[in-house]
């Protein structure tokens, strides 16, 4: 078969990107969970009677407990499909990576399974989010004097 023929089928199957429509979905996903979020603080600090500071600790707590529940139930990878980045790029998604790779090995026991692979994903987020965070920061001091 010749290579044209070939790139010919290969783009007659190809799956068909649609990126505005995509960006618009995780846009208007991830816009409801912050405004979930906003909700849940302003509902943690009234009826706790907390600041706001702290009643953001209870939302991320929230927001965490409720995407890894999502995803021991198998709920969170059928949205994700739909919504994209607006629930991987939030802390949902961070969640999801931790539990998802921790259920995956569970069977290999707790130390061995999912001690050892549940930062598989996510190790590498935290690296280059601390690597970056230092990286910025020393911009910030170099331009800005320690500011």
């Amino acid at each position: 078969m010749e290579k044209k023929d070939y790139k010919k089928i290969v783009d007659k199957y190809k799956a068909k990107e649609t990126r505005v429509q995509n960006a618009l979905v995780a846009f208007l996903i991830g816009g409801f969970i912050g405004i979930i979020a906003e909700f849940l603080i302003q509902i943690y600090s009234y009826y706790f009677n907390i600041s706001t500071q702290d009643a953001s600790v209870f939302m991320i707590v929230t927001l965490i407990f409720v995407a890894t529940l999502c995803t021991a139930l198998g709920f969170f990878d059928k949205w994700v499909n739909f919504a994209r980045c607006g629930l991987i790029i939030p802390i949902t998604g961070f969640a999801h990576s931790m539990m998802s790779a921790g259920m995956e090995y569970k069977k290999e026991g707790p130390v061995y399974g999912i001690g050892s692979n549940i930062f598989k994903l996510a190790g590498s987020v935290i690296l280059y989010g601390v690597v970056s965070a230092w990286i910025f920061g020393m911009i910030r001091f170099l331009l800005f004097g320690g500011v």
